[in-house]
C-alpha cells in the first residue's frame, strides 16, 4: 500500500473525536469546546479544550495537518536524508490534567510526517506513544497502564514492547533534574521499518489503546479523599512537567520553529502549578517515595501475560 495522507488525517480526526467523547463520559458535566484554527505558513488543524470540569481541571486535544517549505530541525531525531525541503505533518496530541491529586496527568500523540529525502524519493515515517505521570504511586495502576502498552505493540513483533517502553523512559527524563517525569508508557519514532500498512496499523493501536489505558485508572482515583498537602505535592509536580515541555520536549520546538499556533502548542500546560524554592518532601514520606523509587524505570510487568 502507497502512504496516503487522506487515510491518516481520516484515522486521526476520529480518533479526536473518540478521545474527547470518551473524556467528557469520564467528567460528568465537562464538555469540550472547539477552535478551529488555520496559519498563514499552510494547514490548520482543531484544538479541543476542556476547561474545569468535574474530573479533568484542563484536558486538550489537538489535531493538526500543517505543511511547509522548509523543514524544521526538530523533524527527524536520527535521520540524516532528507532534503530539507517540503514537508507536511499531521497529528493527533493530548495532555490531561485532573483535578484529583492521585489521579495522573498523562499524554498521547499520534502523528505522520511526510517529505523528500535528499535524493527525491518520498520519505515518510510515523511516531507517537503515551505516558503517564503520576503524583502518588499505586503498582496496580502501573501495571494496568503497561499491560495495555504492550498487548497494543505486541502483534506488531515481538520486541517492540521492550524498545518502545526503553525509549519511553529514556525520552520523558528531566536531564537537569536527573529524575524520570513520571512511569513512562510508550514512544517511537521515525517509524517506517514495516511498510506503510502495518507501521500505519501499528500507530493505530497504540492510539486505540489509549483511552483503555487511561480511564480505569482516572475511574479508580478521581474520588479519593486529598488535603492541601496533597494538593501542593501536585502542584509543583507539575512544575516539572512544564519544565519538560518547555526545555526538552520536540515536538513543542518542532512547532514553534515551524511557525505553528502557540496556543494550539502550548495547550498541554496546566491551569495551576507552582515553584517553591528549595521545597522538598519530607523524608519517608509517599511524596518522597513517588521520586526515589516509584518513578525508577522498572519491567513492571514482571513477565506477566
Amino acid at each position: 500500500m502507497e502512504p496516503s495522507v487522506t487515510l491518516v488525517r481520516d484515522y486521526l480526526t476520529g480518533l479526536q473525536d473518540s478521545i474527547c467523547a470518551a473524556l467528557e463520559s469520564e467528567d460528568g458535566p465537562g464538555r469540550f469546546g472547539s477552535d478551529e484554527w488555520s496559519r498563514p505558513a499552510g494547514g490548520g488543524g482543531r484544538t479541543r479544550i476542556l476547561s474545569a470540569g468535574g474530573v479533568f481541571e484542563k484536558a486538550g486535544v489537538a489535531f493538526s495537518h500543517v505543511e511547509g517549505s522548509v523543514l524544521p530541525s526538530a523533524a527527524s531525531a536520527r535521520r540524516s536524508d532528507l532534503s530539507g525541503g517540503p514537508w507536511c505533518a499531521l497529528g493527533v496530541s493530548l495532555v490531561i490534567h485532573p483535578r484529583n491529586p492521585y489521579a495522573p496527568t498523562s499524554h498521547a500523540n499520534i502523528r505522520f510526517f511526510s517529505t523528500t529525502a535528499a535524493d527525491g524519493r518520498p520519505a515518510w515515517w510515523f511516531g507517537g506513544g503515551f505516558d503517564l505521570t503520576p503524583y502518588y504511586g499505586f503498582a496496580e495502576d502501573a501495571v494496568h497502564w503497561h499491560r495495555t502498552a504492550r498487548d497494543a505493540v505486541e502483534p506488531f513483533g515481538g520486541g517492540l514492547h521492550a524498545r518502545f517502553k526503553a525509549a519511553c523512559d529514556d525520552y520523558f527524563f528531566l536531564r537537569h533534574r536527573n529524575e524520570p517525569r513520571g512511569i513512562g508508557g510508550l514512544f517511537f519514532d521515525d517509524f517506517d521499518e514495516l511498510g506503510f500498512e502495518r507501521s500505519f496499523g501499528l500507530a493505530r493501536a497504540v492510539g486505540d489503546a489509549f483511552i483503555p489505558a487511561y480511564r480505569p485508572i482516572v475511574a479508580r482515583r478521581k474520588a479519593t479523599p486529598h488535603g492541601e498537602r496533597e494538593r501542593e505535592h501536585q502542584l509543583r509536580r507539575r512544575g516539572r512537567y512544564v519544565e519538560f515541555n518547555l526545555l526538552q520536549d520536540r515536538g513543542t520546538l518542532f512547532g514553534l520553529q515551524s511557525g505553528g499556533r502557540t496556543e494550539s502548542i502550548l495547550m498541554s500546560l496546566p491551569p495551576l502549578v507552582r515553584w517553591d524554592y528549595g521545597a522538598a518532601p519530607l523524608p519517608g514520606s509517599p511524596e518522597a517515595r513517588l521520586v526515589e523509587e516509584f518513578l525508577r524505570p522498572r519491567d513492571w510487568l514482571g513477565g506477566q501475560k
